[in-house]
């Protein structure tokens, strides 16, 4: 009799066992889909963070072209103001000169008027003036544009005068706009174009 209790509480227990399955199972199955779920949304991330990191390494070598770009810019504009400043400080010497002479000039000349003018007065005079246009004058932008724009052509671009003259770009543009404001030359800035409005020989 003991023997048969005993079975029928295995019976027992292997029926309550078999009728868990079916719950153990979709606790697993659920588990395993909660695991599923969580390694694609990883993977998601993963991929996400790499395309970050890939675009932030592109960022950082943009980034670095940028400033050496700007680096070089810099060098190039440093270059540039330092070859104006030069320019500068050698046309005002060249400046000082020219009224340094003139006023030599204006002087002998307002000796000559309180003076009786000779031939020989005259022609000293003339020398002196000669002398003052090839030594000083000729070597000045403003003179030779000048003299350059009395030639065949009374129009001519900024490219042109710094071809047939050789003065430098800056120099031309400086020349051609000071010239523009004595009403000698008329200086256009959109077209870079200068004519001669007043010839003074023919």
């Amino acid at each position: 009799m003991s023997g048969e209790k005993d079975t029928l509480k295995i019976i027992d227990e292997t029926i309550n066992a078999v009728q868990g399955i079916p719950t153990i199972l979709e606790t697993a199955k659920k588990e395993l889909m909660n695991i599923r779920n969580e390694k694609e949304k990883l993977e998601n991330e993963k991929t996400s963070l790499e395309s970050e990191k890939t675009q932030l390494e592109l960022d950082k070598k943009k980034l670095e072209a940028e400033t050496k770009q700007l680096e070089k810019d810099k060098q190039e504009r440093d270059q540039k103001i330092g070859q104006m400043t030069e320019e500068q400080m050698r046309l005002l010497e060249e400046y000082a000169k020219v009224k340094e002479e003139l006023g030599k000039f204006a002087k002998i000349a307002a000796e000559m008027e309180e003076q009786d003018l000779s031939f020989e007065r005259i022609q000293a005079l003339l020398s002196i003036y000669s002398v003052l246009l090839e030594k000083i004058f000729q070597g000045q932008p403003h003179f030779r544009i000048l003299y350059t724009l009395h030639g065949e052509k009374e129009s001519m671009s900024r490219d042109e005068i710094k071809n047939t003259t050789g003065i430098q770009g800056a120099m031309v543009l400086r020349a051609v706009q000071e010239l523009d404001k004595v009403d000698l030359v008329e200086y256009d800035m959109d077209t870079g174009m200068s004519k001669l409005k007043k010839r003074l020989f023919a």
